[in-house]
């Protein structure tokens, strides 16, 4: 695997995509256990449009060794180097039929154990008891996500559309961008493959119009250390 290539592509894009990193016995594994979790507790969210699952690692024990398996590990510190650890996990299952999109954005807050008045650290909101905030930039800057896909995705049932290169130009108002002048990309990811992307990458997502599923795992990283009393909430050492 050429790891100085994903690399580059990450730092001059701010995305690369990798296939074959999970095989079908362990998204079978993933998926049974998905199905057998009880999805009528808080950090579970289901509609005909949507099945998210917050806190994924925290909510669903036994997921995280099934998902964050030896080849995922070495292939994040290939890239990356030692010392990450995850930060926030999701699962997101966009139905067949579903008709859920997400307009361009950034991923720019983070998961943390308390609401505190530290420099730098604002809009702060709460969602399914969980505090989040917008960090300074540099965290965000430092920050990567790794999604797993556990089907094959394209434009047709919600494959992530990104503007390749926008993560070099820091936190940005999506209304103050002119999108016809910049280049989109649709990210086709196989099953079992992974998309690595910077937070600060605009992206987006369409709705499904061929009646296929979308399932993926959202998977936030990073090795900066918050100012007291500001902890990651959902730390979790791979």
């Amino acid at each position: 695997m050429d790891f100085d290539w994903h690399r580059q592509n990450i730092s001059s894009k701010g995305f690369t995509v990798l296939e074959h990193i999970l095989d079908e016995d362990g998204i079978k594994e993933i998926i049974d256990l998905i199905n057998q979790s009880d999805a009528q507790t808080d950090p579970f969210r289901k509609s005909e449009d949507l099945f998210a699952i917050r806190q994924f690692f925290k909510t669903l024990p036994g997921i995280a060794p099934l998902v964050l398996i030896s080849k995922l590990n070495a292939l994040i510190n290939g890239i990356f180097g030692q010392g990450y650890f995850v930060t926030k996990s999701i699962y997101f299952d966009k139905p067949a039929r579903s008709n859920w999109f997400v307009a361009y954005h950034q991923d720019l807050t983070i998961s943390v154990n308390q609401k505190a008045e530290v420099s730098g650290y604002t809009h702060w909101t709460t969602k399914q008891n969980q505090y989040a905030v917008q960090p300074p930039a540099k965290i965000l800057e430092q920050s990567f996500t790794v999604r797993i896909h556990l089907d094959d995705t394209n434009k047709d049932n919600g494959a992530l559309k990104v503007i390749p290169g926008s993560h070099l130009n820091g936190v940005r108002r999506p209304d103050d961008i002119d999108f016809t002048d910049e280049k989109e990309i649709v990210c086709d990811v196989g099953r079992g493959g992974v998309m690595i992307m910077r937070p600060l990458l605009m992206h987006a997502s369409d709705r499904t119009v061929n009646n296929r599923q979308r399932r993926v795992i959202h998977i936030e990283f990073s090795k900066a250390a918050l100012p007291q009393p500001l902890q990651w909430a959902e730390r979790y050492n791979s």
